[in-house]
């Protein structure tokens, strides 16, 4: 057993869930993939290419966000544009031509403490790996709106660079206060002919110098102390229902798209305690890398990006992850695994096993 280059936290994780679990007969994989979408598929694809033979466990949502979009034209190699889940399901076929273990199920613990580490999967299931590749993602925050959920991809978004063309010459509707928001509004400026800013305050959070850009806009006009109630249509976004927080006085704004600019929030919750993460949970990497501060463990796409959050950004980080781990393996042979979490416990440095 070798204990993992982890660092010092001090914040180590509860490891209660391994208690008692046999891990004399747990699958043993070179690689694990935690999650899909264009960062897992496509570090399966290089890791498979390496006979690295990689299982890739698709996790809560197989696919990732890519899923809930409608048409994609901004990813290379589609001239024509592709729907969303169908280039998952390209993604997913390309990995598994050259061997990749592609499996539903989601990882809900992990030990990094040493090596092998040791994973649970869907709370029963344990599997040991070398090596760690981790593309869980980010999910947009929402308001929560039933018929929000019912239109996304419809006319309802969370990224203007995505779909912002979609809307040429239409009137649009935005939520959001922050930076991310102005910056999206602004963006949309290039194809639609309005953009109604909502925010629940009567100023923003932004930046001074993105409040002034917007503002200097002539197309995008402002809704202070308001919230979006409702967004109307049957088969596409027609409108959104709006209530005045001051007055409670409601309306009705038609538009073509509504857009939701409220936040990401990474799906990293279970490496908490293991890996640096930065104040928003986003993992932190080395610089031109796809490296965690524990040898072995590599992060890759929205799970360590906020900044750009693209497929293609996300499939190249992927790629780098896998190119990573294989080179990191190759210096750092595979160790035994212990029985139970007692023995693991016994395996740790500075626990005496002998007299």
């Amino acid at each position: 057993m070798q204990p993992a280059d982890n660092g010092s936290r001090a914040d180590r994780p509860d490891l209660s869930a391994f208690e008692g679990v046999d891990f004399s007969e747990a699958e043993h994989r070179n690689i694990i993939i935690i999650g899909s979408g264009p960062a897992g598929f496509t570090a399966a694809l290089y890791a498979a290419r390496a006979n690295l033979e990689p299982l890739l466990f698709q996790g809560p949502e197989a696919g990732g966000q890519l899923v809930t979009t409608t048409d994609v034209e901004n990813y290379p190699g589609f001239p024509d544009g592709v729907l969303g889940p169908d280039m998952m399901l390209k993604f997913e076929a390309q990995a598994k031509r050259f061997g990749a273990d592609v499996r539903y199920g989601t990882v809900t613990t992990v030990d990094f403490s040493q090596r092998p580490f040791r994973l649970m999967v869907d709370g029963t299931k344990p599997f040991l790996a070398d090596a760690v590749i981790i593309s869980t993602g980010a999910s947009a925050r929402y308001l929560g709106l039933e018929n929000e959920k019912r239109l996304l991809g419809h006319g309802v978004s969370a990224c203007a660079t995505c779909d912002g063309a979609f809307f040429r010459d239409q009137k649009l509707a935005l939520v959001g206060g922050g930076d991310t928001a102005m910056e999206e509004s602004l963006f949309l400026t290039r194809f639609a002919t309005d953009v109604y800013v909502i925010h629940r305050r009567d100023s923003l959070r932004a930046s001074k110098i993105m409040q002034a850009r917007a503002k200097a806009n002539q197309k995008i006009h402002f809704i202070w102390d308001t919230v979006v109630e409702d967004v109307l249509g049957e088969k596409e976004v027609e409108g959104v229902v709006l209530r005045n927080l001051k007055t409670g006085e409601t309306s009705t704004l038609d538009v073509g798209g509504f857009f939701v600019a409220i936040g990401h929030k990474p799906n990293t919750g279970i490496f908490k305690g293991w890996l640096d993460m930065d104040e928003l949970g986003y993992i932190r990497t080395r610089p031109d890398s796809t490296y965690t501060n524990i040898a072995g463990v590599f992060a890759s796409g929205d799970a360590q990006d906020h900044v750009y959050r693209q497929a293609v950004t996300a499939a190249g980080t992927g790629c780098m992850a896998a190119i990573d781990a294989e080179r990191w393996l190759a210096e750092n042979p595979p160790a035994e695994a212990p029985e139970t979490v007692e023995a693991a416990s016994r395996a740790r440095p500075g626990n005496s096993t002998g007299s």
